[in-house]
C-alpha cells in the first residue's frame, strides 16, 4: 500500500511541478502516473549504474553531478513516456530538483508521523 500512496504523491507532484515550470508538459493524470512508475523503475535501475559509473566526476564535484545524473533520468523518462515533454537538459534539471522539493513537502504532508 506504502508504495501505491508514494506512486500517487510522486505522479501529483509531477503534476504541479509541470504546472509551474513552462519548459515541462504532461498530458493528464494518467500520464503523470505512468511517468511517476517509470521514473520509480529507472532510479531503481539505472541511476545506480549511472552513479557507479560517473563516481570520479561526483567525487570531484563534491556530489552536484548528481543532479545532472537526476536530469538524465528525467530526460529518458521523457523519451520513454508519450504524454510527457521536456524542452530541454536545463528545463529536465529544474524540474527535478523542484519536483523533489514538492514531493519531499507532499510525503511530509501526508506521512503519519
Amino acid at each position: 500500500m506504502g508504495f501505491l500512496i508514494r506512486l500517487l504523491v510522486s505522479a501529483l507532484a509531477a503534476m504541479l511541478t509541470a504546472y509551474l515550470l513552462p519548459g515541462v508538459k504532461i498530458d493528464n493524470f494518467i500520464t503523470a502516473l505512468i511517468l511517476a512508475l517509470v521514473l520509480a523503475v529507472l532510479n531503481l535501475l539505472v541511476k545506480p549504474i549511472l552513479i557507479i559509473l560517473t563516481l570520479p566526476a561526483t567525487i570531484l564535484t563534491l556530489g552536484l553531478f548528481l543532479l545532472v545524473i537526476n536530469a538524465i533520468i528525467i530526460l529518458l523518462a521523457a523519451n520513454l513516456v508519450k504524454g510527457f515533454r521536456v524542452d530541454g537538459f536545463f528545463w529536465a534539471l529544474i524540474f527535478s530538483i523542484v519536483m523533489t522539493v514538492i514531493n519531499s513537502i507532499m510525503h511530509g504532508l501526508a506521512s503519519d508521523n
